[in-house]
C-alpha cells in the first residue's frame, strides 16, 4: 500500500524475529512483519487502523489489481496482488488481537469451502463443463447459506458492490427462476418512456421523481445489457475511457488555438468536438 512506503527504513523491534535482508519471504514471514507493524513498538499508522478505517484501502487495492489485469501489466499485477494481500493480513492480524479469528482459521475456512464446492475434483460428482460446475457451485452455496428462497439470495448480494454489478446479480437471480421481466423490445420501449418522464420531471423541477426515474432507467439499461449479453459495467467503463480520450483531443485543439475550454462558448466547444470525432472516423 502506497501510504506505507515511508516506513521502508524503519527497524522492527525485537518482539518478532524479522530478518530485514532476505531475498525471499514466505507467507508466514510476511504475516509476522504485519504483526510487528501492529505491535507497541511498531508503526503508529498501522496500530491506529481498524476494520472500518481500512475499508477504502481494500476497495482501492482491488480496483488497482483489476486495472493491472485490464492493461495486461503483469509486473504491476504482482505488486497490486501484494497490496491486496496486505489488506487481508492487516484485517486478520487486527482480528487476532481481539481473539475474533486467526490467519489459520481464515485459510482453513477458504480451504474447506474450495473442497466442498468442488465435489467434481475432491469427491465422486461428475461435472463435464464450466456451466455445470457453476450450477453445482450455486446449488452448494445456497445450501451453505441456508437460502430457502430467491429473495434470501438477493438479500445476500453485497450492497457495497458497484450499483451496475449488484443490479445485474439481482436480475440474474430472478431470471434463474423464470422471472425474466420484459423482453428486449419492451425494455427498450420502457427506457424511452422513462427518459421522457425524466424530461417532464426536469421541466417541473421535481428532484425526488427525477432521481427515481434515473434509477429506474439505469436498472432498465442494466437489464437490457444482460439480455443482449453485454457487461453493463464494462460498457460504462469503455464509454468513460472514450470520453476521456475525446476530451483530451478537444483540449489539445483548443490549446492549439491559444484558448482554454472554460473561456470558449458552447458553439465553439461543439465545433471542436465535431473536429475530434471527424478525425477519429477518417
Amino acid at each position: 500500500m502506497k501510504s506505507l512506503e515511508h516506513e521502508a527504513n524503519v527497524e522492527p523491534s525485537n518482539s518478532v524475529e524479522i530478518d530485514c535482508n532476505k531475498d525471499i519471504y514466505t507467507f508466514e514471514e510476511f504475516v509476522d512483519i504485519i504483526r510487528e507493524l501492529r505491535s507497541e513498538h511498531g508503526c503508529p499508522w498501522d496500530r491506529e487502523q481498524t476494520h472500518e478505517s481500512l475499508r477504502e484501502c481494500m476497495l482501492e487495492e482491488c480496483y488497482e489489481a483489476i486495472d493491472a489485469i485490464n492493461k495486461n501489466d503483469l509486473e504491476n499485477l504482482k505488486e497490486e496482488l501484494g497490496d491486496v494481500l496486505l489488506q487481508v493480513a492487516l484485517h486478520t492480524v487486527i482480528a487476532e488481537e481481539t481473539n475474533e479469528f486467526t490467519m489459520d482459521q481464515v485459510t482453513t475456512d477458504i480451504s474447506k469451502k474450495m473442497i466442498h464446492r468442488h465435489p467434481h475434483v475432491f469427491s465422486d460428482i461428475n461435472a463435464e463443463s464450466s456451466s455445470e460446475v457453476l450450477r453445482n457451485w450455486e446449488a452448494i452455496k445456497e445450501k451453505e447459506k441456508k437460502e430457502e428462497t430467491v429473495s434470501d439470495g438477493m438479500l445476500r448480494v453485497a450492497e457495497a458492490l458497484p450499483a451496475l454489478i449488484r443490479a445485474t446479480k439481482i436480475q440474474k437471480k430472478a431470471a434463474k427462476v423464470g422471472v425474466e421481466g420484459e423482453d428486449t423490445r419492451t425494455v427498450i420501449n420502457l427506457l424511452k418512456t422513462s427518459i421522457n418522464e425524466i424530461e417532464k420531471q426536469s421541466a417541473i423541477g421535481n428532484s425526488s421523481h427525477i432521481e427515481e426515474e434515473i434509477g429506474k432507467t439505469l436498472f432498465l439499461i442494466t437489464d437490457l445489457s444482460r439480455k443482449l449479453g453485454v457487461n453493463a459495467e464494462n460498457s460504462l467503463t469503455n464509454a468513460t475511457d472514450k470520453f476521456i480520450n475525446r476530451f483530451i483531443g478537444v483540449e489539445r485543439l483548443a490549446e492549439g488555438e491559444g484558448k482554454h475550454l472554460k473561456d470558449m462558448s458552447i458553439d465553439e466547444q461543439t465545433a471542436l468536438w465535431g473536429r475530434v470525432i471527424k478525425n477519429i472516423f477518417k
